[in-house]
């Protein structure tokens, strides 16, 4: 039985219900959880195994590629593993088309929380024509999420470089020149120390006009490890949140447990005069006596979460950061000309960034407005 207590079996890596996204996994999180060899079997996966969600957004799925040998799955997780009459791409392209679509809704047990248990699932019925045709489809659809895999890596390579200097320069304080300057009480000379909300603005005053239609950002658009939002989870509304934010803000999440999981966002999606509203669990933080992508940086750093963890109050499950807490964190503020380097520095790794998750989501819709129609014949290859 699986049990991530028990004391017996080899320690190996698993991929939980978090862990899986619509096409991809999320592998920065991973666990592990003692395996016995009798057990390896059942829960072990192979190069094209389709891992789906049985819980939490059921019918959610993605194709494991082995992007880590040994990886393991919880209960809560089907593995789908086609026989030779099935291409597994086609197989994944049909279960992903009628997750999307509603097409479990039907097996689904639960009344307020859904499931998908694994007998149901099993009834599931899927057309597919000739090996060969479903080859060509899945061929079709796969080169427009390698094109789209491709972007991500480059996403998070670019946003890890950002982050990388950030840390050396003002977190290790190797920043050009460093071997010539006295650093006393760890603050280089003509540096300051200064509170956050003296150089950056904290929820600052936006208004938008009553009953102007804007974007409304939910807490499920924030990406736990990167900068990116997933503008699918966006609403057109005319009834405004308090929280309003403007291009080149920092959203932090502030309630438990997005902020312990990471979740933080930079506004790269709005014109420069354009005001969108939020989730009232965010914190707006914005560019004063730093720039916007040092305040991103800082916000993704250990110990600035870390303090603002430890800083949250009210009843278990429902804890909070308040702003005022961050009036007791310090940071470094370098001369004008060292951040005008940092910036000049870290602005094309941003600019380049957006405009990669731009290319992104215009190849994921092109990929799924082609789906049904090669699925269902509409489109030949």
């Amino acid at each position: 039985m699986l049990d991530e207590k028990k004391n017996k079996g080899e320690p190996m890596p698993y991929l939980a219900n978090i862990n899986v996204r619509w096409g991809e996994f999320d592998l920065d999180s991973l666990r592990e959880m003692r395996f016995e060899p009798n057990e390896l079997e059942r829960y072990g996966l192979k190069c094209g195994d389709i891992v789906m969600c049985e819980g939490g957004e059921p019918g959610r799925c993605a194709i494991w590629k082995d992007e880590r040998p040994g990886m393991m799955i919880q209960k809560a997780l089907h593995r789908i593993r086609p026989k030779d009459e099935l291409d597994y791409r086609f197989l994944y392209y049909s279960l992903l088309y009628k997750g999307r679509n509603d097409g479990f809704s039907g097996l689904f047990t639960g009344s307020t929380i859904k499931h998908l248990p694994g007998q149901n699932l099993a009834k599931v019925e899927v057309a597919y024509p000739s090996l060969v045709e479903q080859q060509r489809i899945a061929a079709t659809l796969s080169a427009y999420d390698d094109l789209i895999e491709n972007n991500r890596r480059r996403i998070k390579l670019l946003e890890e470089s950002a982050r990388l200097l950030y840390r050396e320069w003002f977190v290790h304080l190797r920043f050009p020149g460093h071997e010539h300057v006295k650093v006393t009480d760890g603050v280089p000379e003509g540096w300051e120390q200064k509170p956050v909300p003296d150089v950056i603005a904290l929820n600052p005053t936006e208004r938008i006009e009553r009953g102007k239609e804007a974007w409304y950002v939910p807490m499920s658009a924030l990406s736990e490890n990167g900068m990116t939002v997933n503008r699918g989870d966006f609403e057109r509304r005319t009834e405004h949140t308090t929280v309003k934010f403007r291009r080149k803000d920092v959203l932090l999440a502030r309630i438990t447990p997005c902020l312990e999981n990471g979740k933080t966002g930079f506004v790269y999606f709005l014109d420069d005069d354009e005001v969108a509203c939020g989730s009232t669990e965010f914190i707006v933080m914005r560019e004063k006596e730093v720039s916007a992508y040092y305040t991103y940086c800082l916000a993704r750093t250990y110990d600035f979460r870390e303090h603002a963890i430890k800083s949250m109050i009210g009843s278990s499950g429902r804890q909070r950061v308040q702003v005022a807490a961050f009036a007791e964190y310090a940071v470094l503020v370098p001369p004008a000309s060292l951040m005008k380097e940092f910036n000049e520095s870290v602005e094309p790794m941003f600019v380049q960034i957006a405009t990669l998750e731009r290319h992104t989501e215009k190849l994921g819709k092109a990929r799924d407005l082609l789906l049904p129609r090669l699925m269902s014949g509409e489109v030949m290859v």
